[in-house]
């Protein structure tokens, strides 16, 4: 399905300075291509992206690769021997760091046919503010290694890579089958110490239902990679994705992108559950009443397209103590998200503080015990999560 064209010229996300010859960048702040050698500034030929909706491609087309040879590219990518991460490089790099989990990866020649994206996020901060960003997120979590926040203030660089989604539109047309309930109330005479007491139950009258309900669902987004876990990427929403421009490779200058490992099919298996669940509380609020329920749903789903589009993540992947830590910046919204860590250090100490305090205020505003020894305290400890979160 992915290579249904015939071999062409591969895309370079590399562009030459106009002055100098050395490569220029995109940069998120000025909306243009920036030479870092000369400081040379070129704006992107195309104008302001108004918004307007981009071209959708037809998703029958596609499984049956009959997409035109102008959808498909060809890009040079290496695979990360660890977390199987598909990330581009330019032709002049041979050996770096996978941005996912820090792991060395060499460049190799293969070659990633696929389909090509239709519309990109642009970065809309650099990676000064990407880095400020996340030196907060890690200032406010309690029990952070110092050394895991000192080390991340050191200026490591961070990595801007797109990340690839699919996004899907369809018309869907459900029948359903079903019950309404509607509550009454009736009053009870109980027995309470020997006493009759009145008390008021609620109770529920069920009734058969059938309907249909139907809905078009527009962008319907669907990450097209494994390399981050989905609460990560889930946790970096929304998204705005009325700011897709057209996509244009000079975006990518100076920046990753991830080629999708999820192919278009099974991402629309993803999409179709994220629908359901909008089906089921259409058919809830058609059923009415008080309470509902919902005992069969064929839903015909029709005119579905999608398109390929490329969201901007800045990325880091530290290695502290032997252990792997990951944070991921919205580059458009600088929401962050990540792994949490944990000191043992602070935790006990924080332990120790709180037994103290408590036996100090107990040693003060009540009797001391007759033995002379402190009151005994017990405290639940915190809980420590095994993995990620916060």
């Amino acid at each position: 399905m992915d290579s249904p064209a015939p071999q062409e010229a591969q895309e370079s996300h590399r562009f030459p300075c106009e002055q100098c010859g050395a490569d220029y960048r995109f940069a998120p702040a000025q909306g243009a291509l920036i030479c870092d050698h000369c400081g040379h500034e070129k704006p992107l030929n195309e104008g302001p992206w108004s918004g307007g909706a981009l071209k959708e491609l037809d998703f029958l087309d596609a499984l049956r690769q009959q997409l035109p040879d102008a959808e498909i590219e060809v890009t040079r990518v290496s695979t990360c021997p660890n977390c199987a991460a598909q990330v581009e490089f330019d032709a002049s790099v041979h050996a770096s760091e996978c941005p996912f989990c820090a792991t060395p990866v060499v460049a190799d020649t293969g070659e990633n046919r696929h389909i090509k994206p239709k519309g990109v996020l642009p970065f809309q901060f650099d990676e000064r503010a990407a880095h400020k960003a996340m030196e907060d997120w890690l200032g406010r979590l309690w029990f952070a290694p110092n050394g895991l926040t000192d080390y991340a203030r050191k200026g490591r660089k961070l990595d801007g890579i797109y990340v690839p989604y699919w996004t899907y539109d369809a018309q869907t047309r459900s029948q359903y089958t079903g019950q309404r309930g509607t509550e009454y109330t009736v009053n009870r005479t109980v027995m309470v110490d020997g006493k009759p007491q009145t008390r008021t139950e609620i109770r529920v009258r069920w009734s058969n239902v059938r309907g249909r309900v139907q809905r078009f669902f527009d962008d319907v987004l669907v990450l097209a990679s494994r390399s981050l876990p989905r609460k990560y990427t889930e946790g970096l929403e929304p998204w705005d994705l009325s700011q897709l421009a057209p996509y244009q490779p000079k975006y990518l200058a100076g920046f990753r992108a991830e080629a999708y490992t999820i192919d278009l099919e099974t991402g629309f298996s993803d999409a179709r559950q994220k629908m359901d669940r909008v089906i089921e509380r259409d058919i809830k609020f058609d059923i009415g009443g008080d309470r509902q329920r919902i005992s069969s749903v064929e839903t015909e789903v029709s005119a579905v397209t999608f398109k390929h589009i490329l969201l901007p993540v800045w990325m880091a992947a530290y290695k502290y103590r032997g252990k792997s830590y990951r944070f991921v910046v919205n580059g458009q919204s600088g929401r962050v998200q990540g792994e949490r860590p944990w000191s043992a250090w602070k935790i006990a100490a924080a332990i120790v503080a709180v037994v103290l305090l408590v036996g100090g205020v107990a040693y003060f505003v009540g009797a001391p015990p007759v033995d002379g020894a402190l009151p005994k305290v017990s405290l639940p400890l915190p809980s420590v999560p095994n993995g990620s979160g916060w």
